[in-house]
């Protein structure tokens, strides 16, 4: 037989203990362990009326972003009804969840002046040193395109005169674009601007349709993965690139790290990167070359069949004669760096003239020239470091910050940003990387 509800009387006491009703593995329990909040203290006011507590709204912003919650509206509705995420937002079953609002408020104002999120995030990076999961030896670079809150729909062709003062336009990413634009060097004009989010790129580097986006740079430490530096930057090269020195250079400001490799993509291989790495920073450059293509034919004489001799400073050329800077000594203590960072090593026209290879050569000049850049001995070295074992190595670990942004995407929902301009992409990055590090905690210390 069948049993059936039970519609007698309601009780009047309930046994009931949240501490009891969150099961000991849950993830938010193991994060717990690990999250220390206690620089929230100077955001508490002893004067005026009680405010929200600030660590009750970071602990709901780190419950966002650790299961994908996106919505702060949505979030605040999850947290209401789910036993374990008030358990570790410290919220009793009568206590009454904020409103989204204050979450805007708070992190345009006292949050993000005093640098809330920057502090949140090194104090997980803090934490895995402390527990060992940071080795220090190799770090590994990378940006990955999030698209930005911004619809192509409400944006400006290059050429297209913007009235930025009006007031449907005028927003906070605006005036921070406009300031950046007037304190900063002048840019060049986009091909298409967002009239929310100016500051977002217009950018189709996936090979889909173009899109805004924002790039999320990060740092890893290879050892176990953990994220010891994130930084927002535009969606281009040359951005991503000076994201990556700063983060480098803020690492071993605040952490005391510097590793003895960094791993990175062809993107961070420009001549100008990898002098920085080896002659400012002392750091072996596993990376892989930018390099424009060596353009011969199949029967001609390329770049690669010439060898260069550094004590000389010339090249020498498959038929064994020399190609120079300078022919005279006295022009040579006269010369100064070129404004290109190129130097131009030229043979003779007579040694060209009377070689049986110039048809495969040079047919069409008079005389064979290489350009050199004054950064070529830092390319030299990662050419001889590319026949080593460890560069293979690190050619394995470089995938592991490939699968922090996988990770980033696939299990934390992190697609689309939801704030908007540099500081809002800079605080959203931020969080993310910080539940990112928290995660790896639960699961790499017992």
């Amino acid at each position: 037989m069948m049993g059936k509800l039970d519609g007698g009387e309601e009780k009047l006491f309930y046994a009931f203990s949240l501490e009891d009703a969150v099961p000991q593995d849950h993830l938010l329990r193991r994060i717990d362990r690990f999250l220390d909040l206690s620089e929230l203290r100077p955001f508490y006011s002893s004067i005026g009326r009680p405010s929200v507590d600030p660590e009750l709204m970071v602990r709901m912003l780190l419950v966002g972003y650790c299961f994908g919650i996106r919505s702060e509206r949505r979030l605040c509705e999850e947290v209401h009804l789910n036993l374990a995420y008030r358990w570790f937002c410290r919220l009793g079953l009568e206590d009454r969840v904020p409103d989204h609002s204050t979450f805007s408020k708070a992190r345009h104002g006292r949050f993000r002046e005093a640098g809330l999120f920057r502090s949140l995030f090194e104090a997980t990076v803090r934490r895995c040193m402390a527990d060992g999961l940071v080795g220090g030896e190799g770090f590994a670079t990378d940006a990955s395109l999030i698209h930005a809150d911004a619809s192509k729909n409400r944006s400006a062709w290059k050429g297209e005169a913007v009235d930025w003062e009006d007031p449907q336009i005028a927003s906070r990413p605006v005036v921070e674009y406009l300031d950046a634009l007037d304190d900063g060097p002048k840019v060049t004009e986009k091909k298409r601007v967002s009239l929310t989010d100016p500051a977002a790129q217009w950018t189709c580097a996936h090979g889909g349709p173009a899109h805004f986006a924002w790039a999320t740079n990060y740092l890893v430490d290879v050892q176990a993965s953990v994220i010891v530096d994130v930084e927002a930057s535009p969606a281009v090269r040359p951005a991503e690139v000076a994201a990556s020195r700063r983060m480098v250079d803020r690492t071993e400001e605040r952490f005391g790290l510097k590793p003895k490799r960094l791993m990175g993509d062809k993107a961070y291989g420009s001549a100008e990167m990898l002098s920085w790495m080896v002659k400012e920073k002392g750091i072996e450059p596993h990376v892989a070359l930018f390099a424009q293509p060596d353009r011969k034919k199949a029967d001609g004489v390329g770049r690669g069949d010439f060898t260069y001799d550094p004590e000389e400073d010339a090249y020498t050329c498959p038929a064994g004669k020399k190609l120079k800077r300078f022919r005279r000594e006295a022009r040579a203590k006269k010369a100064k760096p070129p404004p290109d960072q190129v130097y131009r090593y030229y043979a003779l026209k007579a040694d060209c003239d009377a070689c049986p290879l110039k048809p495969k050569c040079c047919p069409n000049l008079p005389m064979r020239k290489l350009p050199r850049s004054i950064h070529e001995d830092a390319r030299d070295k990662v050419r001889e470091l590319q026949r080593t074992e460890a560069y293979e190595v690190s050619q394995r670990d470089r995938k592991k910050v490939e699968m922090a942004f996988a990770h980033l995407e696939q299990n934390l929902g992190f697609r689309r940003l939801r704030l908007r301009g540099p500081t809002g992409a800079q605080d959203e990055f931020l969080l993310a990387a910080a539940v990112q590090n928290l995660r790896k905690l639960a699961c790499r210390v017992a």
